[in-house]
């Protein structure tokens, strides 16, 4: 009380100006103290900051050498365990490889066994099958033999038969044509000798004729020997070419017209051998033809019935050529297919081992996944399996009943396969969450403008964050224990120190 008294004296001895520049130099000298404060606090917390940094370093190192230690331990314990049970399922694995090993070389010798009997089966069924074409080719061929030496020797009778025959036709001819040019000789003869006489008669008759006209006609000739030799004269002078001409044709004309008449007669004479040799032909002709016909039509025969057995032949042999063709094709089809088989087989094989090494121990100690059914569901599943399908598809399906187990560790896994899918989910969400906190926290301990600026659990108002910090874990196996609010240093010292 006397201090102030004093202060407020001294105050009131100072002048306005005196008390203005009192007042100012107090106010800076509480800013300076006041900055020395927060240098010094800041400066505090620097400090505070490494050292926690180099604590938390320490430890973290500590507990993850301490952590793998503890984990080296489990691990090489959980590995001599499986390392046991890989020896026993190998062991296991291995005798059921060396019995299916066994069995499959056992097959593999009856199936080649089967095989070959199947291969010369075939091939004696082929050789058989050659004998009797050969056989029956060698016998076709025989007959034909037989049948065309028949043929050639009855040609060869007929031939000589019809050449005998012709010969005595011949010869009969020619003695037909001596007689008749016997005959027509001496019908030659009588005839002249009538011509002769005729011509005689008429020859004196035509004398005494002639005798009597001549007489009436000299004095006519006479005139008209004088008339036709003056036109004789005129027309020898225009004429005479053109008689040289005539006379020349004239004689040509008498030596063709005897020529013609030679040749005339000799057509005739040809002509009636031909007509002669006509009707000989069209009455050996009538008896050939009736011949010759039914020759024609057993030729006819033995031609058709040589194409039907050549037809038949051809066409055996057709249907031998495509049955060979389609063996062949469908041998080398099953063995494509039997190859592509085997290759999945092995591929199945190879993916069963490698998926054989993932097997957990409860997997490999009961492959087969135990029944949900009870007694009397799964009896009544036994007798509808041991009933005859009556539809197609269900014959189809009665066949692959030996897949059941095959199918039962095929759902086991896919169900495996399901529910690891789900955890996966479930596991990346969570480290989504703890990738978000971890990145909060670090956040939160570092200091720099854009974390201020942003959400920061250094911000603290009323004892309680704006930063969620439990992690929310969906296994119920793992407990948390219950959050607690931190309070920060800075905001501690902040608050409690007493300000001067």
């Amino acid at each position: 009380m006397p201090a102030k008294k004093k202060k407020s004296g001294k105050l009131s001895k100072m002048t306005e100006e005196e008390r203005l520049a009192y007042e100012e130099n107090k106010r800076l000298a509480e800013e300076e103290m006041r900055k020395k404060k927060e240098d010094m606090l800041t400066q505090f917390l620097k400090d505070k900051l490494t050292k926690e940094e180099r604590a938390t370093r320490f430890n973290l190192n500590k507990l993850n050498h301490q952590w793998r230690n503890i984990m080296r331990e489990a691990k090489s314990k959980e590995l001599k365990k499986d390392i046991e049970i890989l020896s026993q399922t190998f062991e296991r694995v291995v005798d059921r490889k060396d019995a299916v090993i066994k069995s499959l070389a056992k097959d593999l010798m009856e199936a080649e066994e089967q095989y070959s009997m199947a291969l010369r089966s075939h091939l004696q069924n082929i050789d058989n099958l050659i004998d009797l074409q050969k056989s029956r080719l060698k016998k076709l061929h025989d007959e034909y033999d037989e049948e065309l030496e028949i043929i050639k020797e009855e040609f060869d009778t007929e031939r000589g038969i019809m050449v005998d025959q012709h010969n005595a036709e011949m010869n009969d001819i020619a003695d037909i044509l001596f007689a008749m040019e016997q005959n027509f000789q001496e019908r030659e003869a009588e005839a002249k000798g009538e011509f002769q006489s005729m011509r005689d008669e008429i020859k004196n008759k035509n004398l005494e004729e002639k005798h009597a006209l001549r007489v009436q006609l000299e004095q006519k000739v006479d005139n008209l020997w004088m008339q036709f030799r003056d036109a004789l004269q005129n027309y020898n002078m225009t004429t005479e070419e053109r008689k040289t001409a005539f006379e020349a044709l004239k004689v040509k004309d008498e030596r063709s017209a005897k020529e013609i008449e030679s040749q005339m007669r000799k057509l005739q004479r040809i002509s009636d051998q031909i007509a002669a040799l006509k009707s000989k032909m069209s009455s050996n002709a009538k008896e050939c033809e009736e011949r010759n016909k039914m020759l024609k039509e057993e030729r006819e025969k033995m031609l058709k019935h040589f194409q039907e057995l050549k037809a038949q032949m051809n066409k055996v042999r057709e249907a031998e050529r495509d049955k060979l063709t389609k063996v062949t094709l469908e041998s080398n089809s099953a063995i494509k297919e039997v190859q592509r088989k085997k290759e999945k087989v092995e591929l199945i094989l190879k993916i069963a081992e490698m998926c054989r090494k993932l097997e957990t121990e409860e997997e490999k100690v009961l492959p087969f996944y135990a029944t949900s059914l009870t007694k009397d569901e799964q009896e009544d599943v036994d007798a509808a399996v041991l009933e005859p399908p009556s539809e197609p598809l269900a014959n189809a399906m009665h066949e692959y009943t030996t897949l059941e187990n095959f199918w039962k560790r095929y759902n086991k896994v896919l169900l495996d396969k399901l529910a690891l899918d789900k955890e996966r989910q479930t596991l990346l969400g969570e480290n989504q969450q703890l990738r978000t906190l971890l990145k909060q926290y670090l956040d939160g301990i570092s200091v720099n403008d854009e974390i201020i600026s942003q959400v920061n659990p250094l911000f603290i108002v009323n004892n309680k964050t704006n930063v969620k910090l439990n992690v929310p874990v969906h296994d119920p196996r793992i407990r948390r224990p219950p959050a607690q609010t931190v309070v920060e240093a800075a905001h501690v010292i902040k608050h409690t120190l007493p300000s001067s």
